[in-house]
């Protein structure tokens, strides 16, 4: 029989397939002894992201038996970074350590050079943490009922954080549009420079996580007046939450969270979230993580990725609803 390109077009793609498909089993049956696998932070040293990414680093090295190496890879608020995973190999080999802003940016940068949704796997939800709304200590607002009452002024009340589209901003502007509450944003350049107004008492009042405000109520320096999450904070127990203060059901946390390139073999991604399951357990690391102001979650690939599209949706609408522009 003769075969002409006809009859061994639809062969060869059959063959194709076959090929590829035996190729996945044994790639993830070789992981990870290939190289030093690589988990990109996607935002600056000293931040938490950086942090978290750290704190995986050794103990993940010890039970994977392979180097681990973290690449700080900041801007665009960790959407660099992001996208340098997602064209990355899906080979387990690189691996983005991310923040709330992951949640974020896809509504507020909709010319960003990847899919957020399509170009990259969730492999575990690392932990969440409460935003603080607080002020300086010297300030004339006492609790946050104070804070109400002159937001419903003509003058309304600034407040500070670490950047438009920043999920502080974002909670402010979702309370505030909700409630008649005249907020007044004033965009800051990164945590540092907030906290060294806020502090000085050059703005009224200042939201970000408990690892950013955490030290400066510690001394006293400044006072907390709410949690943006539906439980108190352990780390700041006499804290009300928002819920607790007449706004009922507002949830705003901050999270991080560990994300591949899409079409990482399901068994590496399962191998992955299982090692990082186990270092998050150990008492050193749940230790450091309680130190940061994180409450551990960890649990499967997919709780990770129902959450994180949760908050994709939620937070676009805010972007949408109240105009809201990156920087």
């Amino acid at each position: 029989m003769t075969l002409n390109f006809r009859t061994l077009a639809p062969l060869l793609a059959t063959a194709v397939t076959l090929l590829l498909a035996s190729a996945q089993p044994a790639l993830a049956q070789a992981w990870p002894s290939k190289q030093a696998i690589k988990l990109v932070a996607v935002f600056p040293p000293g931040g938490s992201v950086d942090q978290v990414a750290r704190l995986l680093e050794q103990p993940l090295s010890h039970q994977l038996g392979q180097s681990i190496i973290v690449e700080n890879k900041g801007g665009a608020s960790g959407a660099i970074g992001t996208a340098a995973v997602a064209a990355a190999a899906p080979d387990g080999y690189t691996f983005a350590v991310v923040f709330d802003t992951h949640g974020v940016n896809p509504s507020l940068m909709p010319n960003m050079a990847f899919d957020s949704r399509k170009d990259l796997t969730p492999v575990i939800l690392i932990g969440t943490a409460p935003m603080v709304l607080a002020t300086n200590a010297g300030s004339e607002f006492k609790t946050f009922a104070d804070v109400v009452a002159a937001a419903k002024t003509k003058k309304g009340v600034s407040y500070g954080t670490i950047g438009s589209g920043s999920l502080g901003h974002l909670a402010m502007e979702l309370l505030g549009k909700g409630s008649g509450l005249d907020f007044q944003h004033i965009p800051y350049k990164g945590g540092g420079p907030l906290m060294n107004d806020a502090v000085a008492g050059h703005v009224p009042l200042a939201i970000g996580s408990v690892f950013l405000l955490k030290p400066h109520v510690d001394s006293k320096r400044m006072r907390p007046l709410v949690v943006t999450t539906s439980k108190r904070s352990p780390d700041l127990p006499d804290v009300p939450t928002l819920a607790e203060s007449g706004y009922a059901g507002f949830d705003a946390p901050a999270w991080w969270a560990v994300l591949a390139p899409a079409k990482t073999p399901p068994e590496i991604i399962k191998r992955m979230n299982e090692e990082i399951n186990k270092v998050m357990r150990l008492p050193d690391t749940a230790k450091r993580m309680d130190a940061q102001g994180i409450d551990v979650m960890g649990g499967t690939p997919e709780a990770a990725r129902v959450f994180i599209e949760r908050q994709m949706n939620v937070w676009a609408k805010v972007v949408k609803d109240n105009n809201i522009q990156a920087d």
